[in-house]
C-alpha cells in the first residue's frame, strides 16, 4: 500500500509523520470537532449536508471556520485524489488550537489546528450482515450537547467497552428512559409499516445516512417518522437499526439478552438495504450527492 497523506495546517505530509503540539488545546482539552465523510467511486458523498454538520459543530463551539466551502471541497477531493482507493473515509478533525499557558479560557487570538486524512473504506463484513449485530441498552452518561461532532468520545468510548464486555457488539444509549442513539450510531426501529426514529435535538447528532434513509422509506412502503421511542417501545419494535455514514444500516437481531423479531435480520432492513444501495448510486451520479 502506498504511504497515507495527511493535511496537517496547511501541508502535506506523510500520515505517520504528523504531528501536534502537545499544548493543542485538542490534546489538552478535547477542544475540536470532526466530521467523518464517506467517499464511492471516487467520489465524496453527500459532501453538503457533511460540511454543513461541520460548519454547526464549529458555530456551537465558537471555533472559527478555518476555510471557505470551495476550500473545504478543494481539500477533500485531493485528498481523495492523492490515493489508491475506490471507495474511503475522510477524517476532518479541527481544534481550537495550541495555546502555550494551560487554562480552561481559550484567547481570542489562536489559530485552529486542521488535520485530515483518508483510509479505505472496505464494505461491511457479510456474515455480519446476515447474522445481524447483538446490543445493550446503557444510559447514556455524554454532555447535553451530542448535536456537536465533538472529538471529546471518552464516554461513547466507556460505553462502548461495556457492550464488549457484556458480550454485545454494540450499546443503545438511553436518556430518562427514552431512545437517544448508539455509541456511534443513529437509532431507528420498525414498527408495523413505520419507519421511526428519535427527533433530532442536543441529545443526538443528525446523521446524514439517517436522513437518506427517512428519504427513502416512502419508496419501499414505509411511513418515516420522527418523534421520541422509550426503550419499552424499544424492546416491543418489529426491527431495530444502527445507522452511519460508514457502516450505513446494521440490523440488530438481540437486545438485552432477547431476540428482536426473530432473531435474524428481518424482511424490511433486507428490502431497505436493497433500495438504499440504488439511492447510494443514484447520489453518486450526481456529484457524489452534493446536492
Amino acid at each position: 500500500m502506498s504511504t497515507q497523506t495527511a493535511w496537517l495546517n496547511g501541508e502535506w505530509q506523510p500520515l505517520e509523520a504528523a504531528r501536534v503540539s502537545p499544548l493543542d488545546r485538542g490534546f489538552l482539552f478535547g477542544d475540536g470537532v470532526y466530521e467523518v465523510i464517506p467517499v464511492y467511486e471516487r467520489r465524496v458523498f453527500a459532501f453538503k449536508p457533511h460540511l454543513q454538520r461541520l460548519k454547526h459543530s464549529l458555530e456551537a463551539t465558537g471555533i472559527p471556520n478555518p476555510h471557505t466551502d470551495e476550500e473545504w471541497e478543494a481539500l477533500c477531493n485531493s485528498l481523495v485524489e492523492r490515493h489508491p482507493w475506490t471507495d474511503q473515509y475522510l477524517y476532518i478533525q479541527v481544534t481550537r488550537g495550541v495555546q502555550p499557558k494551560r487554562d480552561h479560557l481559550p484567547q481570542n487570538c489562536l489559530v485552529p489546528t486542521v488535520f485530515a486524512y483518508t483510509s479505505e473504506l472496505k464494505p461491511m463484513d457479510e456474515a455480519v450482515l446476515q447474522r445481524g449485530v447483538r446490543c445493550i441498552t446503557t444510559q447514556d452518561i455524554r454532555w447535553q450537547r451530542c448535536d456537536i461532532k465533538a472529538i471529546t468520545l471518552l464516554a461513547n468510548v466507556m460505553m462502548k467497552l461495556e457492550a464488549q464486555r457484556a458480550g454485545a457488539d454494540d450499546a443503545i444509549l438511553i436518556r430518562n428512559g427514552m431512545v437517544s442513539e448508539g455509541t456511534a450510531s443513529n437509532v431507528m426501529i420498525v414498527e408495523g409499516q413505520s419507519l421511526v426514529t428519535p427527533p433530532l435535538d442536543h441529545h443526538l447528532l443528525g446523521g446524514i445516512t439517517r436522513q437518506i434513509l427517512l428519504n427513502c422509506a416512502p419508496a419501499i412502503g414505509l411511513l418515516p417518522v420522527e418523534e421520541p421511542i422509550s426503550i419499552q417501545r424499544l424492546y416491543q419494535a418489529d426491527e431495530i437499526w444502527l445507522t452511519s455514514s460508514t457502516k450505513e444500516a446494521l440490523p440488530v437481531v438481540e437486545l438485552d439478552e432477547r431476540s428482536v423479531g426473530d432473531g435474524t435480520p428481518g424482511p424490511v432492513w433486507q428490502a431497505m438495504r436493497s433500495h438504499y444501495q440504488q439511492e447510494k448510486q443514484r447520489l453518486v451520479q450526481q456529484r457524489g450527492g452534493a446536492s
